[in-house]
């Protein structure tokens, strides 16, 4: 990489956020890793890169009023930001008709109208450059649906949605916009899909397993990197081919 580039990851302390974290760190890139607070796990990867080339930016979702004031500090601490990564999302089952609307306010502010205010503010950097990468999480359930999520699949549907249309308004300024959509992974969020639930899953898969946190990483590496320069609106699906 001829030239020093950051890239934001969303929820960077643990799970998928974690793996591109580490993905992007080895890539060459500084890597700005946020959350709530700073997990053993990413305090480990930013060990083993003394140069700093991995940190830690306390940024709270749930309080999107603090988001323009957040951004400005990350990009006051940081070089010129080239990607962002919006993996931070949270994913509370249960069947709408008995679910609390404290929840399903939650839900939707951390998975969608956080993640829209935070690209806002970042991308005013990465149009004052002429430059920069977007790549927004999804999900499978935002097309398949599951029974339970209807609230997480809404929240994860928007994401695309907000990705083609953002896709066509920043395009011009060299500015490419996509999705993943992961399948099931083994994190914290897919921790209560265990025995036959989880068995179910896996015999779906042509590949009779499930799609690995390193496997979406290596989708989001690609994006950022030189192979990824002229995909922009589209939605990538790593799901070990579950819903071929």
């Amino acid at each position: 990489m001829s030239e020093q580039r950051t890239v934001i990851v969303t929820g960077g302390t643990r799970g998928l956020g974690l793996a591109v974290t580490a993905r992007l760190a080895a890539d060459g890139y500084d890597v700005v890793a946020t959350g709530r607070k700073l997990s053993l796990q990413l305090e480990e990867i930013i060990a083993g890169y003394p140069d700093g080339r991995v940190r830690f930016a306390a940024v709270d979702f749930e309080n999107t009023s603090g988001i323009r004031e957040t951004v400005k500090r990350i990009l006051g601490e940081s070089k010129p930001v080239f990607g962002l990564v919006n993996n931070a999302a949270i994913g509370d089952d249960g069947v709408l008709a008995t679910m609390h609307d404290s929840q399903i306010e939650r839900m939707l502010q951390v998975n969608c109208l956080a993640p829209i205010l935070f690209t806002k503010y970042v991308c005013r950097s990465m149009l004052t450059k002429g430059d920069g990468r977007i790549v927004n999480i999804s999900s499978i359930i935002a097309s398949t649906g599951f029974s339970g999520l209807s609230v997480y699949a809404a929240s994860k549907a928007a994401m695309v949605g907000f990705t083609k249309s953002l896709a066509r308004e920043l395009g011009k300024a060299n500015i490419t916009v996509n999705a993943i959509a992961p399948g099931y992974m083994s994190t914290d969020m897919t921790q209560g899909l265990q025995g036959e639930k989880l068995k179910q899953i896996e015999r779906r898969s042509p590949l009779s397993r499930l799609a690995q946190t390193a496997d979406v990483a290596a989708a989001v590496g690609f994006l950022m990197g030189p192979g990824g320069r002229s995909i922009t609106g589209a939605t990538i699906t790593v799901d070990a081919g579950s819903t071929a």
